[in-house]
């Protein structure tokens, strides 16, 4: 009885709340750690943050991956119904190898934004605007990674893995019918934390990747607070008339 009811709480918990996932592939390198055959990270997925809005460019998620495309890493499935509940539970937990359909990815742009690379720079650009994504590790060369332009359909996203170099992501597959792009209602969760290994425990940043790029324009934007205080400043030490 027992054991029934520790399955529905964690059928629960996986359901509605979180989940632990098992970094498979190096992907996401170096902000997830994983390859084939050795000890990756292991992510908690939130659900809760998705719960009233979808998944923002920045967001990593992790998602069922459409049929289209193929897997990063191999996994033996269950033989029967006992090892496929130990799996599952395996999975619920982290310490299981993910199924092969199921992918970790960073958010570029969303359904009605229109994507492509390269500008001059070598930078992705969203709606014309490059983006500022300090995470790309071992980019590959300019000309290897062209692509686009594609606009993102509602309800769809184009992610891409952070190891752009070693990551099968919306860009590989951006020739089958949704131009490489996933459901949002594919999406399991949002990698929110690192839970293991200890040494990196810590939580995943979702960082403003379409913010403008003040640099290209020649001047910085100031955040309003600080405008204000300058204003106050600078009215205190006018002179008397």
């Amino acid at each position: 009885m027992l054991l029934v009811v520790a399955f529905v709480l964690a059928l629960l918990v996986k359901t509605f709340l979180a989940q632990a996932f098992f970094i498979p592939s190096g992907s996401m390198e170096q902000t997830l750690h994983g390859c084939p055959g050795c000890t990756g990270d292991r992510v908690l997925v939130t659900k809760p943050p998705y719960w009233f809005s979808g998944p923002q460019p920045g967001d990593i998620v992790v998602f069922t991956g459409p049929d289209t495309w193929s897997p990063e890493v191999q996994t033996q499935e269950p033989a029967n119904w006992f090892t496929g509940a130990l799996t599952w539970l395996g999975r619920t937990v982290g310490v299981a190898p993910p199924a092969e359909d199921d992918f970790v990815k960073r958010v570029i742009a969303t359904g009605g934004q229109t994507v492509q690379c390269c500008d001059t720079h070598g930078r992705v650009t969203v709606d014309g605007q490059p983006l500022v994504e300090p995470y790309i590790f071992e980019p590959e060369p300019i000309e290897s990674r062209a692509f686009g332009p594609v606009t993102v359909l509602q309800g769809r996203l184009f992610v891409m893995g952070d190891h752009r170099s070693a990551s099968s992501d919306s860009t590989v597959h951006i020739n089958d019918q949704y131009g490489g792009t996933i459901a949002v209602d594919d999406v399991i969760g949002k990698a929110s934390l690192i839970v293991w290994p200890i040494s990196r425990f810590g939580w995943l940043d979702s960082p403003d990747i379409q913010q403008v790029d003040a640099g290209a324009y020649g001047w910085e934007i100031v955040a309003p607070d600080l405008l204000a205080a300058s204003a106050v400043l600078i009215r205190s030490r006018r002179p008397k008339q």
